[in-house]
This record gives C-alpha cells, sequence and structure tokens, in this order.
C-alpha cells in the first residue's frame, strides 16, 4: 500500500529508509540504548557519552524530528525518553545479528567474550562509572580487569574507568 504526499508516493519502504537514516549514526544509536529503559537529560547523556552538550541536542532534535524520542520538562531540565520500545526490539535484533557474526573478533569492541554464558549474558550488571544498569547483550563496551567483567552503557563511562578504575571501584575487590 502507498500513500500520496503531495504529489509523491510514499510506500512503507520509503519510511522504512527513512527510520534507518535516521539510526545510521553510531551516537544515536547509543543514545536510544541510554534511555532505552529510562527517561535521561542531556546534561547525564553529556557525562555518558562524554560528549559536547550541543552535539547531543542536534543528534536528539533529529531523534525528535523524526518521532523516535519525546520529550518531557521538570523545571530546567528536559528529559529524553524513546515514543515506543519496539524501536528497540528492532536494534536488539541486529545487535544479536552482529555478536554472532563478529563472535571472536578482538578488532571490535563491545562484543561479548565467547565463553560468556546465557544466563551471565542477559543478568544485569551496574555500570561502574554512572550506575546505570546493563547486561552483557545491552551494553555499549565492556573490559576486563583483574579477571573481572566491567559492562558499560556508554562508551564515555568505559573511557573513564579504564582512565582510572581505582577511582571507581572504591572498596570493591576486583581480584
Amino acid at each position: 500500500m502507498s500513500k500520496l504526499v503531495g504529489n509523491k508516493v510514499i510506500t512503507i519502504f520509503d519510511l522504512h529508509a527513512d527510520v534507518f537514516k535516521v539510526l545510521a549514526n553510531p551516537k544515536r544509536l547509543e543514545i536510544v540504548h541510554l534511555i532505552r529503559d529510562r527517561e535521561l537529560p542531556v546534561s547525564e547523556l553529556e557525562e555518558m557519552l562524554d560528549m559536547r552538550q550541543a552535539n547531543i541536542s542536534q543528534h536528539l532534535m533529529v531523534l525528535r524530528e523524526n518521532n523516535l524520542v519525546k520529550t518531557r520538562r521538570d523545571g530546567t531540565k528536559i528529559y529524553y525518553s524513546l515514543t515506543d520500545s519496539k524501536i528497540l526490539k528492532a536494534s536488539d535484533l541486529i545487535r544479536e545479528v552482529l555478536q554472532t557474526k563478529f563472535k571472536g573478533a578482538k578488532h571490535i569492541t563491545g562484543l561479548i567474550d565467547n565463553d560468556m554464558k546465557l544466563e551471565d549474558y542477559l543478568k544485569e550488571y551496574r555500570d561502574p562509572v554512572c550506575g546505570m544498569m546493563v547486561s552483557a547483550k545491552t551494553a555499549a563496551d565492556s573490559a576486563k580487569l583483574s579477571g573481572k567483567d566491567f559492562f558499560f552503557c556508554a562508551r564515555g563511562c568505559k573511557e573513564k574507568f579504564m582512565k582510572n578504575p581505582e577511582l571507581f571501584l572504591k572498596g570493591q575487590s576486583i581480584g
């Protein structure tokens, strides 16, 4: 079925391609994954992504213009959340395909360890930097330190952790 918009016929494939174009940016995909389970203000996204507020706002504007995210104002803060959680189902399926296709590749960050058990893959872990709960399945990246796995919601959190892990592991045993 097609739809006439002005003088142009629009098909479901046109609309599908438009969504893929919007999501064809690693930072926007990372934002979508960060707000998968909760709404977040730009300030927290800035911290997690280690990006400037202006860049994040541009990405959020594209996502919002294409009805993938919505906003809620609370005082001076604007919170962002997904308009439909089905967006995540599609993204998670693609991630699973990529996990399988590139299993064991050492040059790709964010891939899951070959020896990981299914229950560990689905279990939730606390990002040691921002405290967000992520599973190995949904994490942006991971790191192994003294034989222990750590999972991160975004690349910015992993970068901060790797620069100074002791700062985030105060009182925890890692050995």
